[in-house]
């Protein structure tokens, strides 16, 4: 003998394991707009001096660039979404970098300057 017991859920019950099953079929967005916000940033980095003052850190930020959009490729997004962050930072830091480095060779030619003018000061006034 067959006996068919039947279960009853909640109209609300039902809901929720529709939208949780569902849910889990779902994947994340591909980060679009992260990767464009990483992108812009590495391009205004990208410039010749800094180029030639911070080297090392532009390429660590072009580099990231490049493995934010492989993952982005590979549907990895929350990984792509991590290093086009990081990729973002590291153009900023490449930027600030050589923005660092100019301003250093500007107080040397200043002091350079200082000096060459206070020892002309002092020829002018031993003579």
């Amino acid at each position: 003998m067959n006996t068919f017991h039947a279960i009853r859920i909640a109209p609300g019950a039902m809901t929720l394991i529709l939208f949780a099953v569902l849910g889990g079929c779902m994947s994340a967005p591909a980060p679009t707009a992260q990767l464009a916000v990483a992108d812009a940033a590495v391009q205004r980095a990208n410039t010749s001096s800094t180029s030639q003052d911070a080297p090392a850190e532009l390429q660590i930020a072009i580099a990231k660039l490049a493995s934010a959009q492989q993952a982005e490729t590979n549907r990895d997004y929350d990984r792509s979404v991590q290093l086009a962050h990081e990729a973002e930072v590291d153009a900023q830091v490449a930027e600030l970098t050589a923005q660092s480095a100019r301003s250093r060779r500007a107080a040397v030619e200043s002091q350079d300057a200082a000096h060459v003018l206070v020892e002309e000061i002092d020829r002018q006034n031993h003579r």
